[in-house]
């Protein structure tokens, strides 16, 4: 019989797979149906850093800003090299109207990868 997670009767392969069915969701536009999985994976593998940065994403595509921060800062916290995570932070902090924590972040995330993106959104020339 498969090792189960609690009384949920869920097995890590169900874990994976609503990773996996989130991921979907929210490429398909459906922030709040990836959050409502991610719960349950989050809650069983509190550890788990891909499913946290993934629920921040869906947070920030709900434009639940709160819950997004709080996500990213866990990331940031768990791998502070992560440069996608100091750019969406960045960028949740940008539409929370908090600039100066914005523009850290934003020079952090060029700092560790020199994507285009990054760069453009840092203004070093400024």
């Amino acid at each position: 019989m498969p090792e189960t997670s609690g009384s949920t009767g869920r097995t890590p392969e169900t874990h994976v797979i609503d990773f996996r069915a989130a991921e979907q969701l929210l490429a398909a536009r459906d922030p709040q149906g990836a959050v409502k999985l991610l719960d349950q994976v989050i809650a069983a593998h509190p550890e788990n850093t891909a499913a946290r940065l993934l629920r921040a994403r869906a947070f920030f595509a709900a434009a639940q800003l709160r819950p997004a921060e709080l996500e990213f800062t866990i990331v940031l916290e768990r791998e502070p090299d992560n440069a996608f995570a100091h750019f969406a932070l960045a960028r949740t902090y940008e539409r929370q109207a908090r600039p100066d924590q914005a523009k850290r972040h934003f020079r952090l995330a060029a700092a560790l990868d020199p994507n285009p993106q990054y760069l453009k959104a840092a203004r070093f020339d400024s």
